[in-house]
């Protein structure tokens, strides 16, 4: 094998872009854990009214001696944290005894938009750097940990960033400087950059079914003066930033459309497998999933459903009323579903539907029910050709 040509030995697969906990952390440090913990429980209970936080800690005597004795908030979950998780030093809250690592934090914390961290035993991918003549030495050891300062914080008594920090942290004077006691002006930071962070939406439609009841394919029926994938690709396109048909392997050929194919890379799990294979493609998008038997379908419909879309949830969904149940094939699923639907599958279900029962989803009253009515087969294709004739 040439030199120039380096083996592969896995398969090349996109990563989501998450830290160590989750896609937006930050890790408090510089001052003495106990200030570290308070001002985490004040920022949880700041931005909890609006998102869903995490928190990472170690608890220790030296924590528990600095704890401000006229808080009110004896932990993060009383804060209004989602997820907490304390290295006990010795054994590790969820209450396992087995080490933790990366692989099993992010699976935690996946449910959260943001995870502050006591920076003083943890990293993270971002940095809240307190100036604190108390733990100017500890900080002097730890520089190396400083790859993606957010903010400078000071404490009472300090009015500037030192020379050492200035010299450690690259683009320092770019950074916001703020007073450790002002709160809501940190939390304001921090939500911003968890709006910043809101995956962009891209399309799927789902044109892979193999249209066993209707004798042809769904995908090519004309209902809008064009094949209904092509009609379903061009309605999404008004509305996402990339759009994709989702087809089997060997199903269609580039030449017959002007989108962007998107194979099923799971193979055999039907709808299931569409909205894994996008995700394997794009797992920091979020991917609105339509099915393409959908001829009532509207823009008005769509754009109700991203209007009242829930980042912070595993999906938005619309009621089916015909079924009383949340109905997949019209929802924008959050990259947080992918490990969701994994976890799914390794437990030997592939209905989507099952997951968005049993998981956390901003759940939709449909404006217009007769949108999610679905063609399967002559019979049906006959009755919703006779309701578009009259429109």
């Amino acid at each position: 094998m040439s030199k120039d040509k380096k083996h592969q030995k896995h398969a090349k697969l996109t990563r989501p872009a998450i830290g160590q906990f989750g896609r937006n952390e930050w890790a408090i440090i510089g001052t003495p854990c106990g200030n570290i913990q308070q001002l985490s429980y004040q920022l949880i209970e700041t931005l909890a009214k609006f998102n869903r936080m995490g928190y990472v800690d170690a608890d220790h005597a030296s924590g528990d001696e600095q704890r401000d004795p006229n808080s009110k908030v004896e932990n993060a979950m009383e804060a209004g944290a989602q997820v907490e998780y304390i290295d006990k030093i010795h054994f590790h809250r969820f209450d396992k005894r087995e080490k933790l690592d990366v692989f099993q934090y992010r699976e935690q914390f996946q449910g959260v938009d943001g995870v502050i961290v006591n920076g003083n035993h943890f990293l993270a991918k971002q940095q809240i750097v307190v100036v604190d003549p108390k733990k100017e030495a500890s900080l002097r050891k730890k520089l190396d940990r400083l790859t993606g300062v957010r903010l400078f914080l000071l404490v009472e008594g300090v009015s500037e960033v030192p020379t050492y920090l200035q010299e450690a942290v690259e683009h320092w004077d770019t950074k916001p400087v703020l007073a450790f006691s002002d709160v809501e002006r940190i939390a304001e930071v921090l939500r911003q950059d968890m709006a910043a962070s809101v995956p962009p939406i891209k399309g799927l439609v789902l044109a892979g079914g193999k249209s066993q009841r209707m004798g042809s394919d769904k995908g090519l029926l004309s209902y809008h003066g064009k094949p209904q994938r092509e009609h379903m690709a061009e309605l999404l396109g008004t509305l996402c930033s990339d759009v994709a048909l989702s087809c089997r392997p060997g199903q269609l050929e580039e030449s017959q459309t002007e989108f962007p194919l998107l194979p099923d890379s799971f193979l055999g799990l039907g709808p299931f497998g569409a909205i894994l294979s996008a995700f394997r493609q794009d797992p920091n998008a979020a991917w609105l999933v339509v099915a393409c038997d959908l001829p009532l379908l509207d823009k008005t419909t769509l754009d109700y459903l991203i209007a009242k879309r829930n980042p912070s949830k595993l999906a938005t969904a619309f009621l089916n009323p015909a079924t009383d149940f949340p109905d997949p094939l019209v929802t924008i699923w959050e990259p947080r579903a992918y490990p969701a639907l994994l976890s799914f599958l390794a437990q030997a279900y592939s209905c989507p539907r099952k997951v968005l029962i049993n998981t956390e989803i901003e759940l939709l009253e449909i404006p217009n029910a007769a949108a999610l009515r679905n063609v399967n087969t002559p019979d049906e294709l006959k009755a919703v050709q006779a309701i578009l004739s009259v429109e």
